[in-house]
């Protein structure tokens, strides 16, 4: 295929006059010398300022975007996490659904529930309860007290209470409290990644995610108890 010459440019730009009415984003994207050399017309003005909106509105937009696609992707983990709690029948079910729906759908690495009470008699999972009065939970005396979620690197007590063996592994985690009448509790989300739960990240989603473990495991374990 032969190169174009700027005479072919220049002659078909001679025989389509409109061309750029019918491509004026094409507009945006070329520079035309003004005839009066460094001085700029005002339509030249007009047209640079309008290129600047133009770009400043597609990033606009593309960040709108980027936080739909955002809020998106956590509504279908939240829904995930709902149907993984809805479809337990036990407290034993409930612990392995959550394990597994957030270990997957929220790209993390460890999972612990601890539940402020004795243990019942009968269970498989007494490892989740633990005693008001045990010396631990005095390590999360901000969370349980305020009931706001807090994110960032766990203190090695903290990690050791909630992780166990796998303590030193934890380089960030989302603590997250369930401070209900009905219950009483700790919802942890590890990772051994130290950017995976920032400080300043949102709490929206960790909220509602204690609610819709929290009022599943009222039930479940009024359930036990009758």
């Amino acid at each position: 295929m032969s190169e174009v010459q700027a005479s072919d440019v220049e002659g078909f730009l001679q025989n389509n006059p409109d061309f750029f009415n019918e491509h004026l984003p094409l507009l945006e994207q070329i520079n035309i010398p003004h005839p009066s050399g460094n001085a700029i017309s005002l339509v030249s003005k007009q047209l640079e300022l309008f290129r600047n909106r133009h770009h400043e509105m597609e990033n606009e937009l593309n960040l709108l975007i980027d936080i739909a696609k955002n809020n998106d992707d956590s509504a279908n983990k939240m829904h995930e996490l709902t149907l993984a709690v809805l479809e337990a029948d036990s407290l034993e079910v409930m612990l392995a659904n959550l394990d597994e729906v957030i270990k997957e759908c929220f790209l993390t690495d460890f999972f612990a529930l601890k539940i402020i009470t004795e243990a019942p008699a009968e269970t498989a999972v007494s490892n989740v309860f633990v005693a008001a009065e045990s010396e631990g939970l005095g390590n999360f005396v901000k969370e349980l007290t305020s009931n706001h979620s807090s994110c960032g690197r766990p203190t090695l007590a903290q990690a050791e209470f909630l992780f166990g063996d796998q303590a030193l592994e934890v380089q960030s985690c989302a603590i997250i409290p369930m401070a209900f009448l009905e219950i009483e509790g700790i919802i942890a989300i590890g990772s051994r990644n130290a950017e995976r739960f920032s400080r300043d990240m949102g709490r929206l989603f960790l909220t509602q995610m204690s609610e819709i473990i929290g009022t599943r495991l009222i039930s479940l374990l009024k359930n036990k108890k009758a």
